[in-house]
C-alpha cells in the first residue's frame, strides 16, 4: 500500500475539519447535504463511529465531528441519550442527528448484570427505534436475553473486551455462547481488543462471519494486555487484507471507529483514522 495515498486523503479531512464556513454552510442547508457515500461503489459496509470514541465531547460536538469527516451512522451511547429518555427527548435526538444527516443505527454498548438491565436495554432499544443492541449481559442471563431477542426482534452484538475483561475477552469466546442460539445472537468484533488477547482478527472474522453484526474499527500497538490503541495503519493490524475479507464474507453492517488515543483531543487521530480506512478501501477494489 501506498502510505502517502493513506496521508493525502487524512489531510484532506484534516483540511476539511478545519473549513469552518464550509461546515456553516453545509448545516445551514442541511437538505443539500451529500448523501452517504460508501467506501467504494461495491462495498455493502458502513463507515460509522462508535459514540464511546466522544465520552468526553456532547452531542454537538460529535456531530460536528462527524459533518466535517462525511461519516454519516452512529452507534448511540447512553450518556447521549440516557437510557430513560421519553419520546420526546428520543425524537429530538433524532432529529438533531438528521440535521447533521446522521443516523443512528444502533445502540450501545450497554451493560447488563441484571434481569432488570436486559429489561431496560431492550426496552431503550425499541423506544429509539433501532434494530441492533450491542450488550454485555452476564453469562447467567443469556438464556433470559435470548428471550429478549425473540420478544423484541432485536439483534444483539455482544462486544468483546479483549484481556481487560474476564467477560467475552474473545470473537470464539461469544462464537461458543451464542453459535447455538437464535441467529439473532451474535458479536460486535472489536478487532483491537481482539489481538490484544492474542487472537487473530482476520481469521475471527472469516471464522465467524455469520454472527458478526457490527464492527469496532481499531487498531493496536501488539498483542498483549499492555498494548494499546493507535491511529488506524499505524499498529499490527492488516487493514488492506481486513478490506478484503469484509467483501469476501459478504459483511453488510457497520465498520465504526472506536478511538481510544488521546481522547480528551482526539480530532487528529479520527480525521487520519477515517482517511486511512477510506484510502485502503478504495486501493484495495
Amino acid at each position: 500500500m501506498d502510505r502517502r495515498l493513506f496521508l493525502k486523503t487524512g489531510l484532506a479531512s484534516l483540511a476539511l475539519s478545519a473549513v469552518p464556513d464550509m461546515a456553516t454552510a453545509v448545516s445551514a442547508s442541511s437538505d443539500k447535504l451529500p448523501k452517504m457515500k460508501l467506501p467504494s461503489k461495491e462495498d455493502a459496509f458502513r463507515l460509522g463511529m462508535a459514540g464511546y470514541t466522544f465520552v468526553k465531547f456532547d452531542i454537538d460536538k460529535t456531530l460536528e465531528t462527524m459533518q466535517k469527516l462525511d461519516v454519516h451512522y452512529l452507534c448511540i451511547k447512553n450518556f447521549h441519550l440516557p437510557l430513560d429518555s421519553n419520546a420526546e427527548q428520543i425524537k429530538a435526538f433524532h432529529a438533531k442527528l438528521q440535521s447533521k444527516n446522521v443516523t443512528g443505527y444502533a445502540v450501545g454498548p450497554i451493560y447488563m448484570k441484571s434481569k432488570e438491565e436486559v429489561d431496560v436495554a431492550f426496552d431503550y432499544a425499541q423506544r429509539v427505534g433501532v434494530k441492533l443492541l450491542v450488550g454485555v449481559p452476564n453469562y447467567e442471563l443469556l438464556d433470559y436475553t435470548e428471550q429478549k431477542v425473540k420478544e423484541y426482534d432485536i439483534k444483539l452484538a455482544i462486544h468483546l473486551h479483549g484481556p481487560d475483561m474476564k467477560l467475552y475477552p474473545s470473537a470464539t469466546d461469544i462464537w461458543n455462547n451464542v453459535n447455538h442460539r437464535d441467529g439473532r445472537m451474535g458479536m460486535c468484533l472489536d478487532i483491537g481488543h481482539d489481538l490484544r488477547y492474542n487472537q487473530d482478527p482476520l481469521e475471527d472474522l472469516k471464522k465467524y462471519s455469520s454472527r458478526v453484526f457490527d464492527i469496532h474499527l481499531k487498531d493496536v500497538t501488539g498483542n498483549t494486555k499492555k498494548d494499546h490503541a493507535i491511529e488506524l495503519g499505524r499498529g499490527k493490524i492488516d487493514f488492506p487484507r481486513f478490506v478484503k475479507l469484509l467483501r469476501k464474507v459478504g459483511y453488510s453492517g457497520s465498520c465504526s471507529l472506536e478511538y481510544e488515543k488521546d481522547m480528551t483531543n482526539p480530532f487528529l487521530g479520527i480525521a487520519e483514522s477515517v482517511g486511512y480506512f477510506r484510502a485502503v478501501c478504495d486501493s484495495t477494489k
